[in-house]
């Protein structure tokens, strides 16, 4: 009869190298089995007795084996596919490859073949500063660097067991490795297969504390796992690509600076999500020193939007240099533009004329949250006339508002985006955007970057206004003097 033959798991070949005698799974913590674990002795296997040598029982310790290191890959293999940036994917790799090979740190190097990045090193159980040390050793002394370089490298990867040994040893490389205390390496490439041959995305080394190397089992299974990793690895790339186009084309339809106008001081923030939506700012000189201020947002994320929103932002820029003192039929006019050439769109809007020597702003909003003016003695929002928003109605017209300021004080327009991330409730959305701006120190008010950014902080604390998210945030902050 023929042995059984183990099942593949996950799509993982299963065809491990069988060790000798029994070997334990190599599941997340366990280190290299040393010599004084394996049985080489062929003395102490004739003490055995004869029941446990049996062809059958040795068959069976095997299969345990095998089915023990199946079950340890496909338990990596899901957590790494739960990972849905590129930043976790590799620490995924790097933690499930510390634990299959026996070390406990590493670093994986991103340097994809075609050069358009994105280029980023991260490590496993190194601080920043440990990176930056690594770095200064010459790339051809790092067994990584090698891989980097395109020197050829076997399936079982580069295993240096004792770097203090090797009489060649790069003098940089010997003390970096004694400052930060490893003494052995073993390194593999990153390589994605395609069609028209195989694609180098980088490579990862993982490092060893005292003198050490993984034997052919710990080598096999790293080598399995990595080669089921790269494909995820380089779609998470790809999507992170598409994330950076996004918000650079984003920020490209956007004012590259925003305008010196006597009178006012401009500052803003703008964060893009992930897909690129249609959120939008700008600011622009008119005629008799006055100054048209904007902000706006598209519904729907992705290319399209963030090309919607470029036409919708030009079209308003023409409009308010026509008849920018009147801010209704500047929105008037955008509504039946975005009706006629993209129906199936809506759109809000806020347009304010400014008049920094009258510290005047006549605004005209379509759908959008009402601006907050700041000061020494009064935070506020300020009444403006419930609208509808642009391509919702047959014809969008509202009555416009006026702001007067007093000198030193701030008028902030901002899009939903900073309320929608909050998660909370409209009302408690506006209370807590209400807050922060009334907390802006006293020191921080005489500068609208600063009341920018500390509104933004406030209002989405613990990373939020930087994290992915699927709105798009402005503010723009206007001080009069």
């Amino acid at each position: 009869m023929n042995a059984p033959h183990p099942a593949k798991v996950a799509g993982i070949d299963s065809t491990v190298p069988s060790p000798a005698h029994t070997v334990p799974s190599a599941s997340p913590g366990t280190t290299p089995a040393t010599p004084q674990d394996e049985v080489t002795d062929t003395a102490d296997v004739t003490q055995v007795p004869d029941t446990v040598c049996t062809p059958g029982a040795l068959l069976q310790d095997r299969l345990a084996g095998w089915v023990s290191d199946l079950t340890t890959l496909h338990e990596l293999a899901e957590r790494l596919a739960r990972t849905d940036s590129l930043a976790d994917g590799l620490q995924e790799l790097l933690r499930a490859g510390a634990a299959l090979v026996g070390a406990r740190r590493g670093l994986v190097t991103l340097e994809p073949a075609d050069g358009l990045g994105p280029d980023t090193t991260i490590g496993l159980g190194f601080a920043r500063a440990d990176l930056g040390h690594i770095e200064t050793v010459p790339r051809s002394a790092l067994g990584h660097g090698r891989i980097l370089d395109g020197l050829p490298v076997g399936e079982d990867g580069l295993a240096e067991p004792d770097l203090f040994a090797e009489t060649g040893l790069d003098p940089r490389h010997r003390e970096v490795a004694a400052r930060l205390g490893y003494a052995a390496s073993y390194a593999l490439p990153l390589t994605a297969e395609r069609a028209e041959g195989t694609a180098r995305l980088g490579a990862a080394v993982w490092l060893y504390d005292e003198p050490a190397e993984p034997d052919e089992r710990r080598r096999h299974l790293a080598g399995l796992y990595t080669r089921h990793a790269v494909p995820h690895l380089a779609r998470l790339l790809e999507v992170e690509r598409t994330r950076a186009s996004m918000a650079t084309l984003a920020e490209e339809l956007l004012p590259s600076r925003l305008p010196r106008v006597p009178g006012v001081q401009l500052a803003v923030r703008h964060r893009t999500g992930p897909r690129g939506g249609g959120d939008w700012y700008d600011a622009l000189p008119l005629p008799d020193a006055a100054l048209g201020l904007a902000v706006g947002s598209v519904t729907g994320s992705g290319p399209g939007a963030v090309a919607a929103m470029g036409r919708l932002r030009a079209s308003l820029r023409a409009y308010a240099v026509m008849e920018g003192e009147d801010p209704v039929a500047v929105l008037s006019d955008l509504e039946l533009l975005l009706r006629l050439t993209e129906p199936a769109r809506s759109a809000t809007a806020l347009f304010g004329y400014c008049e920094p020597a009258l510290r005047r702003i006549t605004l005209a909003g379509a759908g959008h949250s009402p601006p907050l003016l700041i000061g020494e003695r009064r935070t506020a929002f300020v009444e403006t006339s419930v609208s509808a928003p642009l391509g919702m109605l047959a014809c969008w017209e509202a009555p416009s508002a006026e702001v007067q300021a007093e000198p030193g004080e701030t008028v902030l327009l901002y899009t939903d985006g900073l309320l929608h991330r909050t998660g909370d409730p409209a009302d408690r959305a506006f209370a807590r955007l209400h807050a922060a701006a009334a907390g802006v120190p006293r020191s921080a008010r005489q500068d609208p970057d600063a009341v920018a950014e500390h509104v933004l902080r406030t209002v989405l604390p613990d990373g939020r206004a930087e994290a992915d998210s699927t709105e798009d945030v402005a503010l723009l902050a206007i001080r009069f003097d």
